[in-house]
């Protein structure tokens, strides 16, 4: 390991001082109103847009959480959860961003997603908009955690520091620029961070490969592992009673390959559902500067993502080749990528590299941040008790509602044994079930009721918990990723009680017919 390397750290440290600028910069803009602070005036152009939406909705998870999956347990999981992943991204960018950037806007100008649901079916009691942005507040806490857990492994790595302390001045840093510049802080440095994973991804792709002696001798290693390299087997570790990797020498036990069914793949491809209902990548559609930029940021958004998905996995798949004993567990095969980078690049050009772990675990983490803040600040406070309220009132708020999540944060990722990918396939089952099968019968179907998508919301989140906890350790069928019988119960919830429930009023379903004849 890299042990207090100057070269290292003075890389790492001009990124942060140039994160940290661009909230100030943004300081004065974004404080001049609420909806600059949270939407950043809906300015955002196309590159903007797909940049900030994509390295916002991946985080350290897809430099951390992925190849860790695919160095412990092979291709299998790790190959179907990011094809999932395309998949439900292309579809969201195709027919979710377009009607909700008209829609968002016609809708009373809704400027976070609970206002949207509830100026949709004209919710004058803002029902709707409190239970969303509780579902919000509860989900975003855990989603920040992984975030932390991410610049926590980060430091501990990369120059054997202390995990807890690393960990706490990682969510500072972020919670200061979050703090200070709002959104428009959010996004710009999202373009840079976008930047980074993606130049970072392709390096260590490419000189892992040369490392582990070219592409033949690498896929020769790997097929001798059962099951590795299979899209329908799972590699299996030998481990003793603790969990760890039973080693022999520099070879690693693997027992015979595991079977993958078609219950653990449905379970990969079901992630793209959660693209829906994803609050951080939904707001980025609302925020775009004109509805006609749709396309051009999605043609950017599907490209950043094959590339950074791909490489992603076969960063795991090659790092067993190339250190096939350094980690016994899954949580420690999460500093894979880390380690490749120490290995393969110079001091400085490895601190450029490994600050795009940092970049996506800011800013993903500063989105949940922000949109929590909205939720409570604009949502329930604002909504609910206090409807007369300034901007400065709600702005307070906010900032009050950032550091109460940026502590329960730090709190949930105090355990540095915490797995990245556990803890966001939680919470990404929960915004999926909550607000995915809602989000799409919003655009599309006028007989949705408001009744029916309060019902379809709880309905949602409650299978989503009660699945995980109770039901998907009865193994079978029963283990299918929370997310698809979440999303299930939740479209069919709101699909039965919109039905028996009285038609919208006609002033709902007008602006539902002509809300595609905007022009913005």
């Amino acid at each position: 390991m890299i042990n207090n390397d100057w070269l290292v750290m003075l890389a790492m440290l001009l990124y942060f001082v140039v994160v940290v600028v661009i909230g100030f910069i943004y300081t004065k803009r974004s404080n001049s109103s609420s909806e600059e602070y949270f939407l950043g005036g809906r300015g955002l152009g196309p590159w903007l847009t797909a940049l900030s939406a994509e390295a916002s909705d991946m985080s350290g998870w897809l430099l951390m959480g992925l190849p860790g999956v695919a160095y412990f347990t092979g291709a299998s999981d790790a190959m179907w959860t990011a094809i999932g992943l395309f998949i439900g991204t292309y579809l969201n960018w195709k027919f979710v961003a377009k009607r909700l950037r008209k829609y968002s806007e016609v809708a009373n100008n809704s400027i976070t997603v609970p206002d949207f649901f509830s100026n949709r079916f004209h919710d004058k009691k803002h029902i709707l908009m409190t239970m969303a942005a509780i579902i919000i507040l509860v989900f975003f806490c855990i989603y920040t955690g992984s975030c932390f857990v991410t610049c926590g492994k980060l430091f501990a790595t990369l120059f054997g520091w202390d995990y807890t302390t690393m960990m706490v001045l990682g969510a500072l840093i972020v919670f200061l620029y979050t703090f200070m510049g709002g959104y428009l802080s959010v996004c710009t440095t999202d373009l840079i961070q976008g930047a980074i994973m993606f130049f970072a991804l392709a390096t260590v792709f490419i000189g892992s490969v040369t490392a582990a002696g070219g592409v033949e001798n690498t896929v020769q290693f790997l097929q001798s592992i059962p099951g590795f390299l299979s899209g329908t087997e799972i590699a299996a570790p030998v481990t003793d009673e603790l969990g760890n990797q039973i080693m022999e020498g520099n070879e690693p036990l693997f027992g015979p390959a595991g079977t993958y069914g078609l219950i653990t793949i449905v379970s990969g491809l079901v992630w793209g559902l959660g693209y829906f209902g994803m609050p951080q990548v939904l707001i980025r559609f609302m925020s775009v500067r004109h509805s006609s930029d749709i396309k051009k940021s999605r043609i950017i958004a599907m490209i950043w993502l094959f590339v950074s998905l791909s490489s992603a996995v076969c960063i795991g798949l090659i790092g067993r080749a190339v250190i096939p004993t350094a980690f016994a567990t899954q949580a420690a095969a999460e500093s894979v990528f880390i380690v490749l980078s120490q290995m393969l690049l110079p001091s400085f050009f490895c601190g450029l590299v490994v600050s795009g772990i940092f970049a996506a675990a800011m800013s993903s983490s500063s989105s949940y941040l922000l949109i929590s803040g909205s939720a409570v600040a604009n949502n329930i406070y604002k909504g609910l008790f206090r409807r007369n309220a300034t901007d400065r009132e709600v702005m307070i708020v906010a900032r009050i509602t950032l550091v109460c999540v940026l502590l329960f944060g730090i709190f949930i990722s105090l355990d540095q044994n915490s797995s990245i990918f556990n803890i966001v396939s939680y919470a990404w089952a929960g915004f999926g079930a909550s607000f995915g099968p809602l989000m799409l019968l919003s655009l599309y179907w006028r007989r949705t009721t408001m009744q029916g998508a309060a019902a379809g919301m709880v309905a949602g989140a409650l299978t989503v918990v009660a699945w995980k906890n109770l039901i998907a350790p009865l193994g079978g069928w029963f283990a299918i990723y929370e997310l698809a019988p979440g999303f299930l119960v939740s479209l069919l919830v709101i699909v039965v009680v919109s039905l028996l429930t009285k038609e919208p009023s006609e002033e709902v379903l007008h602006e539902f017919d002509t809300y595609m004849d905007a022009d913005v």
